[in-house]
């Protein structure tokens, strides 16, 4: 394991009298610490976001590693063209962390938006000197705004379902639309309005992605990071000066996605020129974030609000050993299907296998 994801969950393994061995420091392991395990002959590898398990790691666990687990949704830090040619699956923990980010994506929205952090600043320095209808600071209501929900997968379905109680007219953004979702997001809108709980009838629709930045106060991001030429519908740097050119004024941008979705030197003159009103990250091109990095820059001031990859940072979400509920328990459940040769030791009936196509 490179890193400690709970007693709980690390027990499972040990009632299976598995010998387990924990890297114990915070920061990640050296990858030469990671070569020499795996060439030792370890069968399984339970791996984050930031180690990188490349085709040299990949190499060394030939005929021997039988498994990375990766305990995370991502898994851009595992070369998968070397894992097929080595015949590794590697998991990942999808479905378990979607509320938990969707709640905190809207909790970010909210926060830059209403100034949160700057209010409170203003009372820890002892700055507070009186109340006034509008000094020294005031913020953006978030009732009866619009969203745009950039990547209409599961988180960002669990993002838009939340945005309903805020009365706001959702557009959705994705490669596959689904239409039933849609309807159901204007039903339960329809039926808000009709019992008086909203006064105004609020909608939402499948739009372009360039529609969305046009009209959105709001532009929340949900996609996975598709690099250059893996895909036809790449999303690294989707957000870049051409995006923010489109987005209105007083728009504001909240990132829970990948960093690397985000051109954070386009982001940076956005704030900088006032194309836009604010922006809250909490995933960046390179974690953490620097000290020298230019989102730093303090004329930012609390425009831009930067947290420490976060989203899913619950402890049920994070530890729970139960595999329908935590990322330690599925990362867990994903490792001990491929070891104990679970559904009929086929790697493509194992549901957190992500590389199946190697088996084919």
């Amino acid at each position: 394991m490179t890193a400690d994801i709970g007693e709980a969950a690390l027990n499972r393994l040990r009632e299976l009298e598995y010998d387990v061995e924990v890297y114990p420091l915070v920061e990640p392991p050296p990858k030469a610490l990671i070569l020499r395990k795996v060439s030792g002959g370890i069968d399984a590898l339970l791996t984050t976001l930031r180690d990188s398990i490349d085709a040299e790691v990949l190499s060394a666990g030939a005929g021997t590693l039988k498994v990375v687990a990766q305990c995370a949704v991502g898994f851009d830090n595992i070369d998968r063209a070397a894992a097929n040619q080595h015949r590794i699956p590697f998991t990942n923990t999808p479905d378990v962390l979607t509320e938990a980010t969707a709640e905190f994506a809207l909790f970010l929205l909210g926060a830059v938006s209403r100034k949160l952090y700057s209010s409170e600043k203003m009372v820890e320095e002892n700055r507070w000197e009186s109340w006034h209808p509008h000094y020294p600071i005031l913020g953006d209501e978030v009732t009866g705004k619009i969203v745009a929900v950039i990547g209409a997968g599961r988180i960002g379905k669990a993002f838009a379902k939340k945005c309903i109680g805020l009365d706001m007219d959702i557009l959705l953004c994705g490669k596959d639309p689904d239409s039933d979702f849609a309807a159901n997001l204007n039903q339960e809108m329809r039926l808000r309005y009709g019992c008086a709980f909203s006064r105004s009838l609020h909608t939402a629709a499948y739009v372009s992605f360039e529609a969305a930045l046009a009209v959105a106060d709001y532009v929340s991001l949900h996609v996975p990071l598709i690099m250059p030429g893996a895909g036809t519908d790449g999303t690294y740097r989707l957000m870049n000066d051409t995006a923010f050119k489109l987005m209105k004024r007083t728009a504001y941008l909240i990132n829970t996605s990948r960093g690397p979705v985000v051109d954070e030197a386009a982001l940076l003159s956005a704030l900088l020129e006032d194309r836009i009103a604010g922006a809250a990250l909490d995933v960046f091109e390179t974690e953490p974030l620097p000290p020298t990095s230019p989102l730093r820059d303090p004329r930012l001031k609390d425009r831009l609000r930067v947290f420490h990859h976060f989203a899913s940072g619950t402890k049920e979400t994070r530890l729970s050993a139960d595999p329908h509920i935590g990322m330690a328990g599925r990362a867990v459940q994903g490792l001990i299907d491929v070891i104990e040769g679970h559904y009929d030791a086929d790697p493509r009936k194992m549901p957190f296998v992500v590389n199946k196509e190697a088996w084919n």
